[in-house]
């Protein structure tokens, strides 16, 4: 039963692609020969419309060896090297980054599973669970908790993060939607506004419902709001340092749509639903810092106080592994002594791929393989997320 309920999540690891790169906003880290003393402050007054408006217009981008195709492919997906695009619609969710949703709702997925409480429409496994009309309301929950962490949160998050990246965009990424012109701030303040105000009409809905008498969806998306916007905005900004700023990473990508799920479906209240969040979050922190190794040139030249800078490479990169692999050993080891053997056993296999990838590409050389580590390893992190999060949801608390 525990292996068959395992398996059924398998099928999704094409979403998975997304987690080769965790940062959950575009950080406008390189390096450029006179950099701060081009940039201007950002102290621009947060207003629902804004009184500046430039013109739409098309800049051409460095796509010369892409396909068409391959260019409006990453255009509609949000990520580098999309092709020039005049459609507002199509700008508009470029900014939102759509390759990014993918992380939360796989969150969303894990704290539907942590709860318990998720019914199918027809579950083989389990001759008790194949009401139809439950599983499709439970379905039909989940993808609006999905929608609301992928779509409107996460976009209202890469939107914020745009928009207080731009002057250092127009320096070294002048083609991109702000910076070039293709969408007006006035459009990008009003789209800040609508994905925020949104999701939190979502949440609120999500919280009726469930029949919450405390909103918990809506204080959860309150609360993760507010920390992407001090992620991004003067004068916290916490991505400029690299502990609260990679930490908020790992939280904005685990726990929090890992609690949003979980309220939907059941409820929050155990300590242990917090912590085994958290230390995820943890262990995301230490995938947020394979992403700053390859920026440190610019990172110091800016003043930014990323792990690599503060702390050197050799150090960093040990802080990265320490922190993904000791905190995955520690959430096996609470499983095995609440008794999820069989869980805490899954954890543990896929836990040392992990730390073989490590010993032969992040350790060996985290700038060059950077990328070659987290494809190869990533996958069975959150494969091992998905396992405790069943874990709990399958134990039965007293």
């Amino acid at each position: 039963m525990i292996a068959a309920r395992f398996l059924i999540f398998v099928g999704l690891l094409q979403c998975l692609v997304a987690f080769q790169n965790p940062s959950a906003v575009h950080n406008g880290r390189h390096s450029t020969t006179s950099l701060k003393m081009r940039m201007r402050d950002q102290n621009d007054a947060f207003f629902p419309f804004g009184s500046g408006q430039k013109p739409r217009h098309d800049v051409s981008l460095p796509m010369a060896e892409q396909s068409d195709d391959q260019g409006q492919l990453r255009q509609l997906l949000g990520v580098k090297g999309a092709s020039t695009e005049t459609d507002i619609w199509k700008i508009r969710l470029q900014l939102t980054k759509p390759v990014t949703w993918i992380p939360l709702v796989w969150g969303v997925m894990c704290g539907a599973a942590a709860s318990g409480n998720y019914h199918w429409m027809w579950n083989p496994f389990d001759e008790a669970d194949r009401n139809v009309m439950l599983g499709l309301e439970d379905a039909a929950k989940g993808f609006v908790a999905m929608i609301l962490a992928g779509p409107f949160l996460t976009g209202y998050t890469q939107t914020i993060n745009d928009w207080y990246d731009r002057e250092i965009d127009a320096i070294n990424e002048p083609y991109r939607p702000i910076p070039s012109g293709a969408i007006s701030e006035g459009e990008v303040i009003f789209q800040i506004w609508f994905l925020l105000l949104g999701g939190m009409g979502i949440a609120y809905g999500l919280d009726v419902w469930a029949g919450h008498e405390f909103p918990t969806v809506l204080a959860l998306s309150i609360f993760g709001s507010w920390i992407s916007y001090i992620y991004s905005a003067p004068p916290l900004k916490l991505k400029q340092n690299g502990w609260a700023g990679n930490y908020a990473l790992g939280a904005s990508y685990i726990s929090l749509p890992w609690w949003c799920g979980q309220a939907v479906f059941g409820e929050l209240d155990r300590p242990v639903f917090f912590i085994l969040p958290i230390l995820y979050s943890i262990a995301g922190l230490g995938i947020a810092i394979v992403n700053d190794f390859k920026s440190i040139e610019g990172d110091r030249e800016l003043g930014l106080q990323s792990l690599p800078v503060a702390f050197g490479v050799d150090k960093a990169k040990w802080i990265c592994a320490g922190s993904v692999t000791l905190t995955q050993l520690g959430v096996a080891a609470y499983l095995a002594t609440i008794g999820e053997d069989t869980y805490a056993a899954i954890l543990l296999a896929l836990i040392l791929p992990q730390m073989y990838f490590q010993a032969t590409l992040l350790l060996p050389d985290p700038i060059e393989n950077d990328v070659k580590y987290q494809a190869s390893s990533q996958p069975f992190l959150v494969f091992g997320i998905l396992a405790t999060a069943l874990a709990l949801g399958h134990h039965e608390f007293v």
